[in-house]
């Protein structure tokens, strides 16, 4: 996610937060009780975030991991496609004889 994304989506958060006071206000509530529902949900919002963020770290499908892993794969690709065929009838021998042991 760039800069300009958090940016945005930070400054979205704010506007929908004081979107949610002023619908609650209209129904009825007064300003104390709006407020309070308002950052209750807010703090609902941020936990269930942080929650998906840890469950990413520990699942390793960050971004940063992922473009590794892409990244590996198409270096082994590119390896695969400049072997030889002797080499790569080696390779499979190779694997082979890994398989059986």
């Amino acid at each position: 996610m760039r800069r300009i994304d958090v940016l945005g989506l930070g400054l979205g958060v704010f506007v929908a937060a004081g979107l949610v006071y002023l619908a609650l206000q209209l129904f009825g509530l007064d300003g104390i009780n709006a407020g309070i529902w308002t950052q209750a949900a807010l703090v609902v919002l941020l936990v269930g975030w942080s929650l998906t963020y840890l469950f990413r770290v520990g699942s390793k499908k960050m971004t940063y991991n992922q473009q590794l892993k892409d990244y590996e794969e198409a270096v082994m690709q590119k390896r695969l496609a400049e072997m030889s065929p002797e080499e790569l009838a080696q390779l499979q021998q190779e694997i082979e004889q890994g398989k059986k042991s």
